[in-house]
């Protein structure tokens, strides 16, 4: 019985995980929006600003696949919007030509400056009293 319980308990912990990661989600589209971001579209500029500096401001499409919960191709077309729109720019690796770098734009660094408090404010305000336990 005490099996089923613990079952249970961590059943319920991972349901309350995902239904604060979609409520959080949904709200930071929503705050998004206007400025012409999805959270997804968000996410991908906050990691291209956030890069470290040796890294000459740009980085491999591939080492962002493992960084943002999108498939391989959803993330090419995700980033190829994002080029669309100017604000990222995409450029083939010297070393390896199957290799694609991205890089943010003035423009795409500075619309990240613009709506990061935005996003911060809506992950301070959903997550708020929301710990990990046992993590």
């Amino acid at each position: 019985m005490a099996v089923n319980t613990a079952e249970t308990r961590l059943e319920e912990r991972w349901r309350d995980i995902l239904a604060v990661h979609a409520r959080t989600m949904c709200e930071i589209d929503r705050v998004l929006h206007p400025h012409g971001l999805g959270a997804s579209d968000f996410e991908v500029l906050d990691l291209l600003a956030t890069e470290p500096p040796e890294q000459g401001e740009q980085c491999r499409v591939q080492n962002l696949v493992g960084r943002v919960h999108l498939s391989q191709s959803a993330l090419s077309r995700l980033i190829g919007r994002l080029e669309k729109d100017g604000l990222v720019e995409r450029s083939v690796c010297a070393e390896d030509r199957r290799g694609v770098w991205v890089a943010l734009t003035p423009k795409g660094r500075a619309l990240h400056a613009e709506v990061l408090p935005l996003q911060r404010a809506v992950l301070r305000r959903m997550l708020a009293g929301q710990e990990l336990q046992g993590a």
